[in-house]
C-alpha cells in the first residue's frame, strides 16, 4: 500500500506512538495525506511498520517536531479508531504509572488491554442481554406439564424463573443447562427475551431492600462522602458489615447516574461476590478477571466503556478498564497482595486506584479487616480518612481463640487429638468446621527413610510436593512433574516416605475419621474446574455439617453463616521468614481465617496448633487484637527503617547463569552510586541472591535501595533505567525495576 507526502505548503504532522515493546521510548510517524483530514488523536490505536513487521500502536501525541529527518520518518499504515480508545483520565493513569514504576510505556499500555484490542479488533457494538421468563402457559399449567421423576431439573428451573419476572441468561446458566433451557422453551413454558442497552430504571434499582445498619456502621456511612476525591479505609472486624456499607455507597452512587468500580483480590471471591450485587441491583454488571475468555473480557471491558455496565467487578487489571461514568471505587480486603503485580509491569493495583481516583475526582474505599501497615500509615499522616467498624454486624460476636502446643499433643495428618475432639463435637452439634492449611497436595517432601534423600525440583531451589490422587511430584513454583518415587535414587532403598502435612493428606484422614461427613477440599487443585468454587459455596450454604479443608483462598472475605469452628494446623509458618513482611501477612491470614467462624447466630471458636504457643507475636494476636498487633509491628518497622517509614525499590535479574546476574546488578549498583551516592538519603544493598534464587531454570538475583524522599529515589530510577539498558550485560539477563516490593 502506498503512501503520499504531506504537501510542502504544510507542516508535516506527526504521532509519538507507544508499542509492545521494552523500550522505555515512543515512536515517531509521519501521518500521510490519507490521513491528514481526520488524523489519529491520542488515545487511537494505529497500525505502523516497526522493524521488518506490523505491530499496533497507541498514539500518545501530535506534534510537528522530530528528533529524526522527516524523509527518514515511516508513514502510519492504518488508523484503527476514529475516537480515542482510551479516555484522557484513563491515559493519564498509564503515563503515571509508567513514570512512576519506570516501565516502558507501550508494555505498560498494551498489557492492561484486553487482547483482542490489542490485536487491533474493533469495539463490539453493544451486548443485548438475553433474559428468560415464564410464559402464561408456564404460569397455568407449568407444573402439570412437568410432572415425571426426570423432570426435576426443568422443575427446579421452573420454580427459579417464577421468582422474578425476567431472569439474566447468565446467571441461569451458572446452575443449570443450555439443554434445560431449550426444553422447556421447546413446550411452551418459558420464553427468551433480548433487551438492548438501556437507562438504569431509578424507580426499580433495588431488587432487595438495604439492611439496617449498627451505629458505628451507620457512623461510617454519614462520614463518606460520595462527591469529589477522598480516600476512607475501613478498618472493620470480620463480619462487621463492610460489604453492606459498599452497596449503600453504590446505590447512591448509581442514582447521581455514575459508575461503580468494584475490586477483590482473588477469582475465587467472584462468585460470592457476583451474586451480592445481582441480588441486590437491577442493574448490569461486568465482570472482569483473568477466568474470563478474550471475548468476554472484550465485553465486560466495552460494557464499562459505554456506561451499559453500571457495576464494574473485578481483580488486579480492573483498575485500567475504561469507565463512561467512574463515580466511586471500592477496594475489597485491600492488604491483600494479590494486588501487586509480581512479574512484568510491577504495579499496585490498590495505589493506582487511590491515584485513579485522584485523577476522575471521585471517592474511593479500601475496606480490610487487617489494612496492611501502608495504609494504616497513610491514615495517621492524615492522607486517609479512618473509619473503624469494632462489632460485628446483627448478633454475631467475635470468636473465641485457644492454643494447641503441639510438643504436647498427638498428631495424625497434621490434626492434634484435641482438636480432632473439637471437630468432633462440631460435628455432632451439626455445626461446620473449616480446617485451615496453607500447604497444597499430599505432603511437602518426599524422603528416603535410610539415607535422607529429597526428591527437589531440577529446575528451582524447592522440593517436589507429593500428590497422591494424581500420583505425581509436583514443583509448585514451575509446575515439573514427574512420577512418584518408589526406589531411592541415592541409595536405592526401597522405602520412599511422603513427608509433612499438606490439604490432601489432612482430607483423608478427616474424612477417614467422618466417614459420614462431607470433607470438601478447597485449593487450587480442587477448584480449576469452571463454577468449582460455586458448587462448593451451594454445599457449604445449605446448612448441612461438613468439614472444609482448603488454603488461603478460603480466609478472604467469603461468609460462612454456619461455620462454628475454625482449625489452623501450622500457625507458625510465617514466624521465621527472612521476608521483613511475613509477620504482617502471618497476623493477616491468622485474623482473616478466624473470621470465618461464628459469623451468623452460633458463637464461634478458633484453635491455632503451633510449637511456638507462648512465641509474644501469637500472644498479642490471640489475646488483644489486630489493631494492637499491627501497632507492634510498626513500631518495628520504624526502629529497622523498613516500609513504610522507608522508600525501598529493588532492581531484580534473572539469567541463565548466576554470575551473569550478579555481574549484571554489580554494573547496575557503580551505575546507580555515579547518579547518586550511598549516603544518608540513598542506601544500597547487594547484589544478592534473591529468597528463592533459582527458579525455573533462572538464577535471580536483586539489588536493594532505599531512601527516605521517594523523590529522591524518583530521581535516581529516571536516569539509571537508561543507563542500565546501555550497558553490555542487559543482552544476557532479563531485569526490571520493582517499586514498593511486597515480595523479596
Amino acid at each position: 500500500m502506498s503512501h503520499s507526502k504531506p504537501s510542502n505548503n504544510a507542516k508535516p504532522l506527526i504521532v509519538r506512538v507507544a508499542v509492545l515493546s521494552p523500550l522505555r521510548r515512543t515512536f515517531d510517524y509521519l501521518v500521510s495525506d490519507e490521513f491528514v483530514a481526520a488524523p489519529p488523536q491520542r488515545g487511537c490505536r494505529v497500525r505502523v511498520s516497526f522493524g521488518k513487521r506490523e505491530v499496533i500502536g497507541l498514539v500518545i501525541e501530535q506534534t510537528h517536531k522530530s528528533a529524526f529527518a522527516i524523509e527518514k520518518l515511516k508513514p502510519v499504515v492504518a488508523v484503527i479508531d476514529a475516537e480515542p480508545l482510551l479516555p484522557e483520565s484513563l491515559f493519564k493513569l498509564f503515563i503515571w504509572a509508567a513514570n512512576y514504576y519506570h516501565h516502558p510505556i507501550g508494555d505498560a499500555l498494551f498489557n492492561a488491554l484486553p487482547v483482542r484490542l490489542r490485536l487491533g479488533q474493533s469495539l463490539p457494538l453493544p451486548k443485548v442481554t438475553k433474559w428468560w421468563r415464564v410464559t402464561d402457559t408456564g404460569k397455568e399449567r407449568g407444573q402439570e406439564m412437568l410432572r415425571g421423576g426426570r423432570l426435576h431439573k426443568q422443575r427446579a428451573l421452573l420454580d427459579e424463573l417464577s421468582k422474578k419476572s425476567l431472569t439474566r441468561q447468565g446467571n441461569i446458566l451458572k446452575f443449570y443447562t443450555r439443554a434445560t433451557l431449550q426444553r422447556i422453551e421447546e413446550k411452551g413454558i418459558a420464553e427468551l427475551i433480548c433487551i438492548g442497552p438501556q437507562e438504569v430504571d431509578l424507580d426499580n434499582l433495588l431488587l432487595e431492600q438495604p439492611l439496617s445498619l449498627n451505629p458505628s456502621q451507620q457512623e461510617a456511612m454519614d462520614a463518606i462522602d460520595c462527591h469529589g476525591f477522598n480516600t476512607w479505609l475501613i478498618d472493620g472486624v470480620t463480619g462487621s458489615g463492610k460489604t453492606e456499607i459498599y452497596l449503600q455507597c453504590i446505590e447512591k452512587v448509581i442514582r447521581y447516574g455514575r459508575q461503580a468500580l468494584v475490586m477483590i483480590p482473588e477469582i475465587s471471591l467472584t462468585p460470592q461476590t457476583e451474586k451480592r450485587f445481582r441480588d441486590r441491583f437491577n442493574v448490569e454488571v461486568a465482570m472482569m478477571h483473568s477466568g474470563l475468555t478474550d471475548q468476554e473480557r472484550l465485553e465486560s471491558w466495552t460494557e464499562a466503556a459505554t456506561g451499559q455496565a453500571a457495576i464494574l467487578l473485578g481483580t488486579r487489571s480492573a483498575v485500567f478498564t475504561s469507565m463512561k461514568n467512574p463515580g466511586i471505587i471500592i477496594i475489597d480486603e485491600e492488604h491483600d497482595q494479590s494486588y501487586k503485580q509480581q512479574d512484568g509491569f510491577r504495579y499496585s493495583a490498590r495505589d493506582l486506584a487511590v491515584i485513579r481516583a485522584k485523577q476522575e475526582k471521585i471517592p474511593i474505599i479500601l475496606g480490610s479487616a487487617t489494612p496492611s501497615l501502608e495504609s494504616l500509615h497513610n491514615c495517621e499522616k492524615k492522607r486517609y480518612q479512618h473509619l473503624i467498624l469494632s462489632t460485628r454486624a446483627g448478633d454475631a460476636q467475635p470468636p473465641t481463640w485457644s492454643m494447641v502446643d503441639l510438643k504436647s499433643e498427638q498428631v495424625e495428618s497434621g490434626v492434634a487429638a484435641s482438636t480432632l475432639n473439637a471437630i468432633r463435637e462440631a460435628i455432632h452439634n451439626k455445626q461446620q468446621v473449616l480446617v485451615f492449611l496453607n500447604r497444597r497436595g499430599f505432603a511437602p517432601a518426599m524422603l528416603c527413610h535410610y539415607c535422607g534423600f529429597c526428591a527437589e525440583c531440577p529446575n528451582c531451589d524447592a522440593r517436589l510436593t507429593v500428590h497422591r490422587r494424581h500420583q505425581r511430584l509436583i514443583c509448585h513454583h514451575c509446575n515439573y512433574k514427574r512420577g512418584l518415587l518408589h526406589w531411592c535414587p541415592s541409595c536405592r532403598g526401597d522405602r520412599m516416605v511422603a513427608a509433612g502435612d499438606g490439604t490432601e493428606r489432612s482430607e483423608a484422614w478427616l474424612q477417614e475419621c467422618f466417614p459420614d461427613t462431607p470433607v470438601l477440599r478447597v485449593d487450587r487443585d480442587t477448584t480449576r474446574k469452571k463454577n468449582a468454587m460455586q458448587a462448593m459455596y451451594d454445599r457449604v450454604d445449605s446448612g448441612a455439617p461438613c468439614i472444609l479443608v482448603g488454603t488461603q483462598m478460603l480466609a478472604k472475605g467469603h461468609h460462612f453463616a454456619n461455620i462454628t469452628l475454625v482449625a489452623v494446623l501450622d500457625a507458625d509458618s510465617g514466624l521465621f521468614s527472612p521476608d521483613f513482611r511475613s509477620h504482617e501477612r502471618l497476623g493477616q491470614l491468622l485474623t482473616q481465617v478466624a473470621g470465618r467462624s461464628g459469623r451468623g447466630k452460633m458463637a464461634g471458636k478458633v484453635i491455632l496448633q503451633s510449637h511456638q504457643p507462648d512465641h509474644p507475636l501469637l500472644e498479642v494476636l490471640t489475646q488483644q487484637s489486630y489493631g494492637e498487633y499491627s501497632t507492634l509491628l510498626r513500631k518495628q518497622r520504624k526502629q529497622a527503617e523498613l516500609p513504610p517509614f522507608k522508600q525501598l525499590i529493588l532492581v531484580r535479574a534473572d539469567a541463565a547463569h548466576a554470575q551473569n546476574a550478579e555481574a549484571f546488578l554489580q554494573s547496575a549498583r557503580q551505575c546507580a552510586e555515579a547518579i547518586f551516592p550511598s549516603g544518608e538519603t540513598v542506601n544500597y544493598l547487594g547484589p544478592l541472591p534473591a529468597l528463592m534464587e533459582r527458579r525455573n531454570s533462572r538464577h535471580r538475583y536483586v539489588l536493594q535501595i532505599s531512601g527516605g524522599r521517594r523523590s529522591d529515589l524518583n530521581f535516581l530510577l529516571s536516569q539509571l533505567v537508561f543507563e542500565l539498558e546501555k550497558l553490555p550485560m542487559a543482552r544476557h539477563v532479563r531485569w526490571g525495576v520493582d517499586v514498593d516490593p511486597q515480595e523479596l
